[in-house]
């Protein structure tokens, strides 16, 4: 089987026109581009996030757990396509591309030892959400890559990974960070939208109250006061 190549990439996670064989990028820590996906979903009041527990077999943090689906960007692919893959050969998640959110990059760099040989990672990590639903029992893992997947909560797995960090893990803290802020600016989000909503349509029961004691026909114009108001609030709330 022919050995990968990778796009040689510069801070930013941009190619430099340059390739790099797998074994060679991380036997030199040569800079290169990953995608990771984020299987997230809300339990009550928690968010959790479904890790993928690697083989035991893997190059890297064989056993452990990790990010729900990531894998090294190919040379001449992008980003999106490669996470799409990725979810597809990990997990059998079949999705399209508008199903994932792109939330942001971040830096890995590291030098370990793992079944006794030296492992240099650099890479940019290109991250994505995806939300949709998702059951454990319907997915179909790849045995090469990991052992199996399990729902964790977000924040007791951010907790898990701080310094001393819990050796049951190796989520990378960028990823988590970039999560975290992910689902707090989404909830932040969802809370202004309902506010809007909420506000827009006592303004509107009560313009509605007005024009309909003027018409003389209360019932009508306080429904149509309370639809409308309701779409301007939900117009004012995303827009803030």
């Amino acid at each position: 089987m022919a050995e990968e190549i990778f796009d040689i990439v510069d801070e930013k996670g941009q190619p430099t026109g340059e390739t790099v064989t797998r074994s060679q990028a991380h036997a030199e820590g040569i800079r290169h581009r990953t995608a990771h996906i984020w299987v997230v979903r809300e339990n009550g009041e928690k968010t959790e996030v479904l890790l993928q527990k690697r083989a035991m077999n893997k190059d890297s943090f064989p056993g452990r757990y990790d990010t729900s689906s990531a894998g090294h960007i190919q040379v001449g692919d992008e980003p999106l396509e490669s996470a799409v893959r990725e979810l597809a050969e990990e997990l059998g998640i079949q999705a399209d591309p508008d199903d994932l959110k792109f939330a942001g990059t971040f830096p890995i760099q590291y030098e370990k030892e793992f079944h006794g040989k030296p492992f240099k990672d650099n890479e940019i990590a290109f991250v994505y959400i995806y939300d949709e639903e998702v059951g454990i029992d319907n997915l179909t893992i790849q045995k090469e890559e990991l052992d199996s997947v399990e729902w964790f909560d977000l924040e007791e797995v951010y907790q898990a990974c701080q310094p001393p960090r819990d050796e049951k893990f190796c989520v990378p803290m960028g990823g988590l960070e970039i999560v975290r802020n992910y689902v707090r600016n989404a909830d932040e989000k969802l809370e202004k939208v309902s506010n809007g909503v909420n506000i827009g349509m006592l303004i509107g029961l009560a313009v509605g109250c007005a024009v309909g004691t003027a018409t003389k026909n209360l019932g009508t114009w306080m429904c149509i006061g309370m639809v409308l108001g309701m779409l301007f609030g939900m117009s004012v709330g995303t827009k803030r």
